[in-house]
């Protein structure tokens, strides 16, 4: 009966034992935790200077530094459903003047699953341009009556404004934590004024590196790249009825981050013609080098979409991060 007892109290013991090792709570609450109110609101805004702002693989900045800031309010409808406006500012370096890039954009950013897509309208304004014209090129009357006008001595010709805008839809693919694939398509019915449509398209890539890497630091870093084809259509009387050439542009660089700072390294080319690239761009600084084609009769010729280094330096935060 002694050796009955033993064994029963043996068993409760063990059987409480692993009770309280395994299926008793950790911690035992005395209240409900908060509850925190979901805040559908937040602003992102950041800013950067960078060596060189290059679009699409051409420079808009005559290879020269260039400052960006952006605001873009968000209305977040669920977790997977965003809204969004935005404004943004470059300074650039134009033929016909103009300093200044201003962009006005708005979408909206559904997510399913890994999958992120993004669509909307980009409009690009460019103010503070003047009309520029030559003798040679025989189309005088379209500046008459713009004091403003200007004579280019390399024979190449701009409006005063070559504002326009873009549609735009954006996939981008989150396969885990390292690695991201996206594609983009963007249009528009009048690219840069020209009376050329414009059609963009591209894929991405992006390696994030671990966050080990660089141990306890807190500095990140990831490798990414893009390859795109830029399609046109022909321009208006102004620019000669021309058929602009189709181009493709590729860049692949390495960023290090820092809290909300971000150095990203890049090298950026395309396969444009120095005839062709002066065609399309109306460079101001393009020289007579014998780059002649079909839709460049005057020899001369465009840096502006040759291979590039850009150095940029930026800061990007969001009014949520900072509460």
């Amino acid at each position: 009966m002694k050796k009955t007892i033993l064994s029963v109290a043996a068993l409760l013991a063990v059987g409480v034992g692993s009770a309280s090792a395994a299926d008793l709570p950790a911690k035992v609450y005395t209240k409900a935790p908060p509850i925190v109110a979901f805040d559908p609101w937040d602003i992102a805004f950041g800013a950067a200077v960078m060596s060189d702002y290059v679009f699409r693989g051409v420079t808009q900045s005559n290879h020269k530094p260039s400052v960006t800031a952006y605001f873009e309010p968000r209305y977040n409808v669920t977790k997977d459903l965003q809204l969004y406006v935005g404004t943004s500012f470059e300074s650039i370096s134009f033929a016909n003047r103009a300093a200044a890039e201003v962009d006005i954009y708005g979408g909206i950013r559904p997510t399913f699953g890994a999958f992120a897509f993004d669509f909307g309208v980009w409009g690009y304004l460019y103010p503070g341009g003047s009309c520029v014209d030559t003798a040679a090129s025989g189309l005088g009357t379209l500046c008459a009556g713009d004091t403003n006008a200007i004579s280019l001595v390399n024979g190449n010709v701009m409006k005063k404004d070559v504002s326009f805008y873009e549609g735009y839809a954006k996939v981008l693919w989150t396969i885990n934590d390292s690695f991201a694939l996206g594609g983009n398509e963007w249009y528009s019915p009048n690219f840069l004024n020209t009376g050329a449509w414009g059609n963009y398209a591209s894929v991405t890539g992006k390696y994030t590196a671990p966050t080990t890497l660089f141990g306890a630091s807190g500095v990140g870093m990831y490798v990414s790249g893009e390859y795109g084809r830029q399609w046109f259509g022909t321009t208006d009387a102004f620019y000669g009825n021309i058929k602009l050439a189709d181009y493709n542009t590729w860049n692949v660089g390495v960023g290090f981050t820092y809290k909300v700072f971000t150095l990203d390294l890049r090298y950026s080319d395309t396969d444009l013609s120095q005839a062709s690239c002066n065609a399309f761009t109306s460079d101001f600084t393009a020289t007579a080098n014998g780059s002649f084609s079909s839709i460049n009769q005057t020899g001369v010729g465009s840096k502006w979409c040759g291979s590039t280094f850009i150095a940029k330096l930026s800061a990007d935060v969001t009014l949520g991060a900072l509460k």
